[in-house]
């Protein structure tokens, strides 16, 4: 049983590690399986297929992050109407404490994150939002009480954009601190990026909506 499991440990670990770096349709299985030192017989007994792969490396770090994020967000709400600005930084620690399953785990989840929205996998969309959709709609909830004059279409297309602007963001995540620290001699983390944009993110998500 602890080989079975040490097994799919490495395959998992050499998946995720080839995902983030060169996205879900660039990995092949035969790549993973050489990173992982097993054969394809051995990913097919613990996963079925390539897209079981893909969403159970998203969900040892959505299995964390969701109902940590959900935690955060309940107790912000309990003590206050919170704003979009206090809403989208309660993400932030559920974020960090990735860090503490998997070394740059913030920085791993964020990019897979950003692979599967690029790439279209719609697959992932329909695995997040099955297995994680209640945590999903408090959170879109939360917004839009705290933005109550933005119409739902409207909401739909700003909230669609925040996803794109982190997407973009943590993509680049690296180039920007490099440029950062070269032209303005600025040194940011990733918690750093990841709370520069949040206030960003706040004021486009409610911005009020001007007639055409």
């Amino acid at each position: 049983m602890a080989n079975r499991s040490d097994t799919k440990t490495r395959i998992l670990d050499a998946a995720e590690k080839l995902f983030a770096e060169r996205g879900f349709s660039e990995t092949s299985l035969r790549l993973i399986t050489s990173k992982a030192e097993v054969n394809l017989a051995s990913v097919n007994y613990h996963f079925g297929s390539k897209k079981e792969l893909i969403r159970a490396v998203l969900a040892r770090y959505l299995d964390r992050f969701m109902p940590a994020a959900s935690d955060e967000l309940v107790q912000l709400k309990a003590s206050s109407e919170p704003s979009l600005n206090e809403i989208f930084s309660s993400l932030v620690k559920p974020l960090l404490e990735l860090n503490k399953f998997k070394a740059e785990g913030t920085r791993t989840f964020l990019q897979l994150l950003g692979r599967g929205y690029i790439e279209s996998q719609g697959h992932l969309r329909w695995f997040i939002t099955t297995h994680y959709g209640a945590h999903l709609n408090e959170f879109v909830k939360a917004v839009a009480e705290s933005a109550p004059h933005i119409p739902p279409a409207e909401m739909f297309w700003r909230l669609h954009f925040t996803l794109g602007t982190v997407v973009f963001t943590m993509a680049s995540a690296d180039a920007l601190t490099e440029i950062a620290a070269a032209d303005f001699n600025e040194h940011n983390d990733i918690e750093a990026v990841i709370r520069k944009v949040i206030p960003y993110l706040a004021a486009g998500v409610a911005v009020p909506v001007t007639s055409q």
